[in-house]
């Protein structure tokens, strides 16, 4: 696993640990975070490290006079794990690392890892401004896989399975299947309660299906309350927990100025393809051409390999009319740059004009078809065809 895992991420890492006292590497369960930290700070890191998961009981009882026992690794680097169990440890980190940058000891001192998103835990790491970097881990990504096997490169897999290494590694499609099947149980009986969030396990996995019956679409707030029997503001509250866990991704409409009514209710997509097609019950990929979600899941896919390899200098957003005027993705970038994307799962893709003129409305500066193909090319003067890892190569220059 670790020779698929960028390059990319493994720089930023080595940057971080040795700029800044706090490093936070953050991601759903099961993507791989224990395994890169401690890989990379043995193989890559001058300073002595050490462990600690506070899943278990020992470790997190090591904590109950937890300043004692971190003053302890004084010009060493402590990796926590699981550091949203215990929220109040960031107060007290604070205080550590200033004492230790008035002693000259500056970077690498902790490595947090936690499977709540950077949101989340910068509730309870406010006090860490300044002294704390996160870094995201995702799943793997298209590029990711490419990089490490061009001519081997099977998109279909990946899009299917999902990018959870276990998911896409596995020996075979019921391997993989079964794992993704086992991680959802887990989550809502087991992962989801353990990291605060108090809610029946029943009632999740019924409405995180639910969501996937309306992946890459808007929802109605009410009425999935009247189909859980609960109130519109505890669905907004599933909907953000699943949010807060990496497992949805919510796109907000484009914020700009135009004179024409747009929706403005985000677009929904489970973040993991693999994990979408277990909630549909799709049981392989032949079925899933089949299925009505096919161009759906396809967008998806594309939009969140976009979404991850996009630097901090970008913002991203879909743009809709009340009558269905659309862009799936609105790039904004620097020096004004706005790209519309449009995404096709066709070989031979082709455009209705009510693109061009949502492309009009927002003021794009270049336009973009992504396909399922490989080749680039114009379908007009103004608009390209491209593939998947051309696209992401080109926003990463």
């Amino acid at each position: 696993m670790q020779s698929i895992i960028s390059r990319d991420l493994q720089f930023k890492l080595s940057s971080a640990l040795s700029n800044m006292p706090v490093v936070a590497l953050v991601g759903p369960r099961q993507v791989g975070k224990t395994t890169l930290a401690l890989h990379f700070t043995e193989q890559h890191f001058d300073k002595e490290s050490f462990y600690l998961d506070l899943e278990l009981d020992t470790d997190l009882s090591k904590l109950n006079d937890a300043e004692s026992y971190l003053r302890r690794f004084k010009n060493q680097l402590l990796i926590i794990d699981e550091v949203q169990r215990k929220p109040d440890l960031f107060r007290l980190l604070r205080g550590l690392v200033d004492i230790r940058k008035r002693a000259g000891e500056i970077a690498g001192q902790f490595l947090l890892l936690g499977s709540a998103s950077r949101d989340l835990l910068q509730q309870s790491s406010e006090t860490l401004a300044g002294r704390i970097r996160y870094l995201e881990l995702t799943p793997f990504t298209a590029l990711e896989i490419h990089k490490t096997d061009p001519l081997g490169f099977n998109p279909n897999k990946l899009w299917f399975r999902g990018g959870f290494p276990d998911s896409y590694l596995a020996t075979n499609e019921d391997e993989s299947r079964a794992w993704r099947s086992d991680f959802i149980s887990t989550y809502v009986e087991r992962d989801i309660p353990l990291m605060g969030p108090q809610v029946s396990p029943t009632r999740m996995k019924r409405f995180w299906s639910m969501l996937a019956h309306y992946h890459g679409q808007q929802i109605v707030l009410s009425s999935f309350g009247k189909s859980l029997e609960v109130s519109h503001t505890t669905v907004k509250t599933y909907l953000d927990i699943l949010s807060d866990f990496y497992m949805v991704r919510q796109i907000q409409p484009w914020a700009g100025n135009t004179k024409k009514r747009l929706i403005k209710s985000p677009k929904i997509f489970i973040r993991d393809t693999g994990i979408l097609h277990n909630l549909l019950n799709i049981p392989d990929f032949e079925s899933l051409l089949g299925h009505p979600v096919v161009g759906a899941s396809w967008e998806g896919f594309v939009i969140e390999n976009i979404i991850i390899n996009l630097s901090d200098k970008w913002q991203y957003s879909y743009y809709r009319t009340t009558t269905q005027t659309e862009i799936d993705l609105v790039l904004e970038g620097p020096d004004k740059q706005v790209w519309a994307v449009e995404i096709k799962r066709s070989a031979a893709p082709s455009l209705k004009n009510r693109f061009h003129k949502a492309c009009d409305d927002i003021g794009a500066t270049k336009k973009f078809v992504i396909y399922s193909g490989s080749e680039r090319f114009h379908l007009t003067k103004d608009t390209e065809a491209i593939g998947l890892i051309d696209f992401l190569n080109l926003i990463r220059k």
